[in-house]
């Protein structure tokens, strides 16, 4: 895949029009279903129906990958967790699995980068396994250049398959121990902030772990930021600072933008893919929507640059793709709104 892909066509701006004209005409008063209308109004227009089809399938996908950083005590649990709760995904016990079967949605967990045989799981969980764990970013680069254009090439394979299912609303979500170090690394290199400005505690670190953290991350970014200037090429940003997951995930995020379904994003992972993948590929950052906002102070920069407000703030960290699928309920109800509420005109007489 090139360093940069073309434009991507936004969702259908007369029908973003007309829904908000519809929108206006329902029985309420004006604005009153507050972000639902926007929601709405979006689902529109990346259907270019209105009013919105009913979302009635839902299919998420989980990448896993561990990362070098784990070694330097970033997070508070091993390495080992990941795998283990790769094996909780199939058995349909982790959180994400939970809100899934709740809202009829689908779950599919992916081996990108794992640092361990899980040859004893289904064989579709590691039919696009890359590689096994990524390097520590504070002291060599996460992974080649070749794997992260192979990952981004893996995530739009996957993103196909979904939208070949049928989904009318993808989820993306992750697992992997360590994982907000890159991401946080992906967008303060996106975005030009310090290492201070993204560091948060992930999984729950005490003091002493968050100062390994933002010792971590702020070595990382002189290395890249600083010496090699590479950050302002998406796909080298990736080898250096992220991982063949975050990658996939990117390039996931692109083609799912480019086949026109609408993806509800999580938290800090996804939105760092959310930033790169608007950078392969410009305009793509219309296609998502914000499940919920988690209380990584990276996040809430990567959503101010993407110009997304999230749709729940519950103060949610488990990552998973859980925060966004705890929304599904809500983008549903903004769909059936516009398409059963009554108009106004329908119930005032002339």
């Amino acid at each position: 895949m090139p360093t940069q892909t073309s434009t991507i066509t936004p969702p259908d701006e007369r029908t973003h029009a007309a829904a908000l004209e519809r929108l206006d005409g329902l029985a309420k008063p004006l604005g009153s279903l507050g972000r639902l209308e926007q929601v709405g109004a979006w689902l529109a227009a990346c259907q270019g129906v209105c009013p919105p089809d009913p979302i009635e399938r839902v299919r998420a996908v989980v990448l896993a990958g561990d990362h070098g950083v784990t070694d330097s005590g970033v997070s508070a649990y091993p390495k080992d967790v990941t795998a283990a709760m790769v094996h909780a995904f199939v058995a349909g016990v982790a959180g994400v699995s939970v809100l899934a079967r709740q809202h009829g949605a689908t779950v599919r967990v992916l081996d990108i980068g794992v640092d361990a045989d899980l040859s004893s799981a289904p064989g579709d969980v590691t039919a696009h396994k890359l590689t096994r764990s990524s390097g520590p970013i504070d002291v060599t680069d996460a992974i080649s250049r070749d794997l992260a254009e192979r990952a981004i090439a893996v995530g739009a394979e996957i993103a196909d398959a979904e939208v070949d299912a049928g989904a009318q609303l993808l989820v993306l979500g992750d697992m992997g121990i360590g994982n907000t170090t890159p991401s946080a690394a992906l967008i303060a290199s996106s975005l030009g902030l310090e290492a201070d400005a993204v560091i948060g505690r992930g999984t729950g670190i005490d003091d002493a772990a968050r100062a390994r953290k933002l010792d971590v991350l702020a070595r990382a970014l002189a290395r890249v930021c600083d010496e090699d200037r590479r950050v302002a090429d998406p796909v080298a940003r990736l080898a250096a600072l992220g991982s063949a997951d975050l990658a996939a995930g990117a390039g996931f995020l692109v083609q799912a933008a480019r086949r026109g379904v609408p993806v509800l994003l999580d938290g800090v992972i996804a939105c760092a893919e959310a930033l790169v993948a608007a950078d392969l590929a410009p305009g793509a950052q219309a296609w998502f929507v914000a499940g919920h906002r988690s209380p990584e102070p990276a996040q809430a920069h990567a959503l101010a640059a993407l110009g997304l407000e999230p749709i729940l703030d519950l103060g949610m960290r488990l990552g998973e793709g859980s925060g966004a699928m705890a929304a599904v309920p809500l983008v549903r109800s903004a769909a059936l709104l516009m398409r059963e509420m009554a108009l106004l005109a329908d119930l005032v007489a002339p």
